[in-house]
């Protein structure tokens, strides 16, 4: 059938028309959806939140959560290399790396919301300038079967660690880039007679007390796996979520509370200052800060919340219990004066003790 070319004509533009529309209306729906770059720890942190966290919040703000791996120096430094044009939005800290990153002037004032009302007074940094979105704390980490087979009591104490019968079986994080190895290290300072201001006292006993039982400093926890599945390690500075992290893959370890008490390590969120998307940020930062997010942390990553307000039931209920019976016992350490010295620390530490 021959169409009039008048006909055939209208019947093209419309066509056109029609695929214009569509072409726009899939770019505009493509517009729409805005990609947030978030750093924090690969592995399991960025499994648990990606699989189970972060959905609910994508879905609701049509945004996708993008996590940008590494250590919390990795990520510092990234935040610090890119200050005047941020390519993330907000990130994950430890704690005393947080302070650092809130004085390199990297991170806005978290916004006002009944969930930062919610948090434990730990988990809320000076000013509001970050906040806590897990907490724990340092304390001691065993090999169970190595001390199973030797017939060895679970140990007690940080003094533990200097007993002769583990000589080459302590395994020890670097002051210079582990929180967990600060910590431990403070913590026998303090047992020395030190303070987070002096810390004379241990170094001047680590050479005569555990300094001869380590066998290997490593620069993270990293390699603590496999020195346990080695029988290279026998004790080491953990996190009682570490430890749980290590269980689950099969390996025989056990947390203690040593009897001289731990050091509390917060993971803590800001949002870096200057970012593209200062809004949606906020309302992310605000969003894992909820019990809603912090309970799916904890039932499927074992990350304790830092809102008092979160439901836990079965499992996760027990370690939360357990995690407050830890708190009684768990100090703070001045991350001021320690990020003031820390420098002069790291220099001596890698001059003295890992030389």
């Amino acid at each position: 059938m021959n169409l009039p070319s008048r006909f055939l004509s209208t019947r093209r533009t419309a066509l056109c028309l029609a695929a214009a529309a569509a072409c726009f209306s899939t770019g505009a729906a493509l517009a729409q959806t805005k990609t947030l770059y978030i750093g924090m720890n690969g592995g399991t942190m960025e499994k648990t939140y990606t699989e189970n966290v972060f959905g609910a919040f994508e879905k609701a703000n049509n945004v996708k959560v993008v996590v940008v791996p590494g250590t919390s120096s990795d990520i510092l430094a990234k935040a610090q290399a890119n200050k005047d044009n941020p390519q993330m939005h907000v990130m994950f800290l430890d704690d005393g790396i947080m302070y650092r990153a809130i004085g390199m002037g990297l991170c806005e004032k978290m916004q006002p919301s009944q969930a930062l009302n919610d948090l434990y007074p730990t988990a809320r940094f000076k000013g509001d300038m970050a906040a806590g979105v897990n907490v724990g704390m340092t304390g001691i980490a065993y090999n169970k079967k190595m001390f199973a087979e030797k017939g060895w009591p679970a140990p007690t104490s940080w003094m533990d660690m200097a007993n002769p019968k583990f000589k080459g079986k302590v395994v020890f994080q670097s002051l210079s880039s582990s929180t967990f190895g600060l910590h431990g290290f403070l913590l026998f300072n303090r047992i020395q007679g030190g303070t987070d201001k002096n810390v004379e006292p241990g170094f001047k006993a680590w050479a005569t007390t555990i300094g001869p039982n380590v066998v290997e400093y490593i620069p993270s926890s990293a390699k603590i796996a496999e020195m346990v599945q080695t029988g290279e390690a026998a004790m080491f500075p953990l996190t009682p979520t570490a430890v749980g992290v290590l269980k689950e893959k099969g390996l025989p370890v056990e947390y203690v509370q040593p009897k001289e008490g731990s050091a509390v390590l917060t993971v803590g969120e800001c949002v870096i200052a200057k970012n593209s998307e200062p809004a949606l940020a906020h309302k992310l930062a605000q969003y894992l800060l909820s019990p809603e997010a912090q309970a799916a942390a904890l039932e499927h990553g074992n990350q304790i919340p830092s809102n008092s307000r979160t439901k836990a039931t079965g499992a996760s209920a027990a370690l939360v219990a357990q995690m407050n019976q830890y708190m009684k016992t768990a100090t703070t350490v001045d991350w001021d004066t320690i990020n003031e010295n820390r420098p002069a620390w790291n220099a001596r530490w890698n001059k003295t003790v890992e030389r």
